[in-house]
């Protein structure tokens, strides 16, 4: 997929901390559906492929952690997928974010994995990379500085 370069309006400003939460929390909303929808296919494949039975899924540490992996992998996929195609997600359009390059363009793959290991860690870290905004001159979270991105707010229509 080609960089596409975004309408740049002239009252585009970098993303406050309040906006970004609001994001983050309708997005977590959406994520959950993610998340039960994957357990129910893992849950699915381990009683009716596998055939395992149903009182003993998930009590190994094999089912425990395939779980896991699979819970990142679709919330990194859902992240990269929904920067790279419009730079939004479904609670970035709602409180009006985007992220783009610095040059105002698509972020690549590399970026978005990138962007997604830093929020981790920042999560990880006490959400510190995110209340980072509050200090940076430019408000930039831990995830923009690794990325090289920014994540702005777009004026009202």
């Amino acid at each position: 997929m080609a960089k596409r370069h975004f309408a740049q309006p002239t009252n585009t400003v970098p993303a406050g901390l309040a906006s970004r939460l609001g994001a983050m929390l309708y997005d977590g909303l959406l994520l959950a559906a993610i998340w039960i929808a994957v357990t129910v296919a893992h849950l699915a494949f381990y009683r009716f492929v596998v055939g395992q039975p149903a009182e003993d899924i998930g009590t190994s540490a094999v089912d425990i952690w395939s779980l896991r992996l699979l819970l990142v992998l679709f919330t990194t996929l859902f992240f990269v997928f929904c920067w790279r195609r419009g730079g939004m997600t479904l609670g970035m359009q709602a409180w009006r974010l985007r992220v783009q390059t610095l040059e105002g363009e698509t972020i690549s793959v590399k970026q978005g994995l990138l962007r997604c290991l830093t929020a981790w860690l920042s999560l990880a870290a006490l959400g510190i990379g995110y209340w980072w905004v509050l200090v940076d001159g430019q408000r930039r979270s831990w995830p923009d500085i690794a990325s090289k991105t920014q994540t702005v707010r777009l004026p009202k229509n």
